[in-house]
């Protein structure tokens, strides 16, 4: 090795005496430098590349030892003779690590882009955002929310679809599916992803075509329907009042659960639901029958304080201050297992049953239509914006007397407002 050539020896006798310099040559491109600002000495390869002077730094003395420092400057200089230019590439490293980093600092997950795409497209524009909210919470996020948007495969979006339907909710598996594939079509539009994973999906890959429904309760079906809520292991009491609230009102399930104590007036027996809260936009004031009243009374004893008619009852509500809209369907499935020989209903059906049974009770169509807050259609429905208030109070007390009839298991014998339409 010849008298410029680095040793151990000499290196360390520099760190020692503090002495600093640019550079000083190994030979073969290999530099070893100790500015004032180093810690420690540097070791530098130098060499030209396309006839440009180029460095590249190795490693410190610290952690590359002068034999291996000499390796490395051999395989850079193999490197150059092969057209490579060492440093270029090193320099295309750090801008592929630093825009990794920077990419997996911007990924996003499932649950973050439903909370982003419900925040900007659907809170302040859909007339009941909680529906929405209420799929992503316990669907969507519960399936695939940890998932980074990235990586969402059809395969995880069939498994959710099913884990849906496994529970009995093909209706629910179909609006599942309709906001996701909203949301993944948002995140498109925003470059997160470049194709949308759920878009070959349609309706016959989740609940199937929703086609219209006309079942209806009889009058035996309600009095077996009473029955087997009486007897039902673990259907609450609340339940049952809830149950019974929903047909002797024929109001909507959101409308009842999401219901504050402040909306309703028992002394004087009127529910003023808000328009806000209504399908149609509009306010409406409801008539409470006496059957009504009493088991509105007891959920507000029941409800121990809550400023709500039907508090949430777990933590897993813990976003909703009122009772899951799913809660009474899983309550009643405990019932319907009392009821094997009758035909499926579900909650939506008390509506039309309490629509059947107004009819045949001999209510007017147009009060019994206003009953169930449906709008008069046609020219009448434009010119003629009478309320029916009293009309309606009548009616649904009538209504009431059938239902207590058929918890009693009793027959109803009454005279009809009017001829039943035969």
């Amino acid at each position: 090795m010849g008298e410029n050539k680095l040793t151990d020896m000499r290196i360390r006798a520099w760190i020692r005496a503090g002495e600093r310099f640019e550079g000083r040559s190994d030979g073969g491109g290999l530099y070893l430098r100790y500015r004032a600002a180093d810690a420690v000495p540097v070791w530098r390869f130098r060499y030209r590349f396309g006839g440009v002077p180029r460095v590249v730094i190795l490693g410190d003395y610290g952690s590359l030892s002068l034999s291996d420092a000499r390796k490395e400057a051999r395989r850079m200089a193999a490197r150059v003779l092969l057209g490579i230019d060492p440093a270029g590439e090193k320099k295309e490293r750090k801008r592929e690590a630093v825009a990794k980093i920077k990419a997996e600092r911007l990924r996003v997950t499932v649950g973050q882009l439903a909370d982003d795409y419900f925040e900007r497209m659907v809170l302040g524009r859909w007339k009941h955002p909680n529906i929405v909210r209420a799929r992503i919470e316990k669907d969507i996020k519960p399936n695939m929310g940890r998932l980074f948007v990235e990586d969402v495969k059809p395969a995880h979006v069939d498994e959710m679809l099913q884990a849906v339907l496994k529970r009995g909710a093909p209706t629910v598996a179909n609006d599942v599916l309709r906001w996701i594939r909203r949301m993944f079509d948002y995140a498109v539009k925003r470059h997160m992803i470049p194709y949308n994973p759920a878009a070959a999906f349609d309706l016959s890959d989740a609940g199937g075509k929703e086609e219209s429904r006309d079942r209806a309760l009889s009058r035996d079906e309600l009095v077996s329907l009473f029955d087997a809520m009486r007897r039902a292991q673990g259907f609450s009491v609340e339940n049952l009042h809830t149950v019974k609230l929903l047909l002797l009102l024929a109001v909507r399930k959101g409308e009842l659960i999401a219901a504050p104590l402040s909306e309703f007036n028992l002394d004087g027996g009127v529910w003023a639901l808000p328009g806000e809260r209504t399908k149609t936009g509009l306010p409406v004031d409801i008539p409470l029958s006496h059957a009504a009243v009493a088991a509105l009374r007891e959920l507000v004893r029941l409800g121990c304080g809550s400023e709500w008619l039907l508090p949430s009852r777990k933590a897993q509500t813990r976003m909703l201050p009122h009772i899951h809209e799913n809660t009474l369907n899983v309550a009643l499935s405990k019932v319907k297992k009392l009821l094997p020989d009758m035909p499926n209903f579900t909650v939506h059906d008390f509506r039309r049953t309490a629509r059947t049974h107004l009819a045949a009770l001999g209510v007017d169509p147009h009060i019994a239509e206003r009953c169930l807050n449906h709008k008069i259609r046609g020219v009448e429905g434009v010119y003629n914006r009478h309320d029916y208030f009293e009309e309606r109070r009548q009616a649904l007390q009538l209504w009431a007397g059938f239902l207590e009839a058929c918890e009693a298991g009793k027959d109803f014998n009454v005279v009809p407002l009017r001829p039943a339409a035969a």
